[in-house]
This record gives structure tokens, C-alpha cells and sequence, in this order.
């Protein structure tokens, strides 16, 4: 079992949305489960799991994990295909964000619209590596960091700025024979915090530095 995954067709991100299938999901990324064993776990007739599992296993997101004989029944044993999935922008093609359209570096917007970018570019990235049974070369940096005051962030903004910069300019050969492009996304965001209550909002760690 992978541990995510990208969907990219749309019919198969219908298909996952599906509130009862979204939970047989949950339910299968656990451990391999039949239809019979689901069927007591989300409060439905196992004939209507067994169609719910099929259209998930039609569009890749379930598997055949074994069978097991139970009296004269050979039951299908069935698992998730990963842990966890996240849709790609291509299952929405004709109205997926473009970041090029406008270019705004304090826009929370057209930094959504870099991520959703990094989505669709990665997950196909990582389709085609598994098609070609190659290896993908990523790298990827997590961290946080709290600021003072909005100066301070502004001051950090600006030597990250020059310093990304000056690592682009030292490193960027633009006429290498065999060179590969990469992308280079960096983001910085209020940190969310997470509620202590599931009924109330998610908000920032600093909210007056949302505003600022």
C-alpha cells in the first residue's frame, strides 16, 4: 500500500467523494476487509457495499487483497491502494488554477494556485515514474518559524528572497548540454492552529499577523 497517492481522472475523484465510499476507504486503508465485515462497520446490506467496492476497484482505488472461504460464500478480501489520496487539479482540468495568469508573491491566492500546480505536476511526476519503473529525484524542506512582529517577516521575506536568488544565479546553467529544469516553490503562511474543539474554527497561530 502506497502512503498517498494522486487521483487524476475525474470519474475516479466523483467516485472517491462519495461520502459512503470515502468511508469504505478509510475503513480498507485500515486492513483488507470483505464486503460482509464493511457491511456492519458503515450500517449497509452487504450487496451494498459489494456495488460501492466494485466502483472504487473499477477506478483503481481498491484492490483484491485474498479470498477466504466462509460456509459455501468465497468472500473477496479487498485493501485500499493507499493510505491517503489527494486529487490533482487535472480532475478539474478546464478550470485548474494557473499561477501564470497573474503573478502576485503576497497573494495567499496565487500561492494556493502554486500549490494546487505543485499537486498536478508532482502526481504526474510520479505516474510516469511508476509507468517506467524509474525512480523520481525530490526534495522537499518543512519547518517553522515565528516572527516578532510583520517587520520581522518582511526582513525574512527579503534575505530569503536574495538568498534563494543568489543560489539560482550561482547554479542555473541554462545551456547544459543534458541538463534537467527543476522548479523551485517556497512557501511561507501563518501557521494553522489546530482546534481543541471539532466544532471550532481553524485559525491562525498569529492572527495579527494574517492581517499585516
Amino acid at each position: 500500500m502506497l502512503d498517498v497517492t494522486v487521483i487524476e481522472d475525474p470519474e475516479a475523484a466523483a467516485v472517491s467523494l462519495d461520502p459512503i465510499r470515502a468511508r469504505l476507504l478509510a475503513e480498507l486503508a485500515a486492513g483488507p476487509a470483505s464486503a460482509a465485515m464493511l457491511a456492519g462497520k458503515v450500517g449497509l446490506p452487504r450487496q451494498k457495499v459489494n456495488y460501492h467496492l466494485k466502483a472504487l476497484e473499477r477506478h483503481g482505488l481498491v484492490e483484491l487483497a485474498g479470498e477466504r472461504r466462509k460456509g459455501n460464500v468465497t468472500e473477496r478480501l479487498m485493501r485500499a491502494t493507499a493510505a491517503s489520496y489527494v486529487i490533482s487539479p487535472l480532475a478539474l482540468a478546464a478550470v485548474q488554477p494557473d499561477p501564470d495568469r497573474f503573478r502576485d508573491q503576497l497573494s495567499a491566492r496565487w500561492l494556493l494556485a502554486l500549490g494546487a500546480r505543485l499537486v498536478r505536476d508532482v502526481g504526474s511526476l510520479i505516474t510516469g515514474a511508476a509507468k517506467a519503473r524509474k525512480g523520481l529525484a525530490t526534495y522537499a524542506l518543512d519547518g517553522e518559524v515565528r516572527f516578532a512582529s510583520a517587520a520581522d517577516r518582511a526582513a525574512f521575506i527579503q534575505e530569503l528572497t536574495a538568498g534563494v536568488g543568489a543560489l539560482i544565479h550561482k547554479y542555473d546553467a541554462p545551456d547544459a548540454e543534458g541538463g534537467r529544469d527543476h522548479r523551485i516553490v517556497i512557501a511561507v503562511h501563518p501557521t494553522l492552529k489546530q482546534p481543541q474543539d471539532p466544532e471550532e474554527p481553524v485559525r491562525p497561530m498569529n492572527p495579527e499577523l494574517a492581517e499585516s
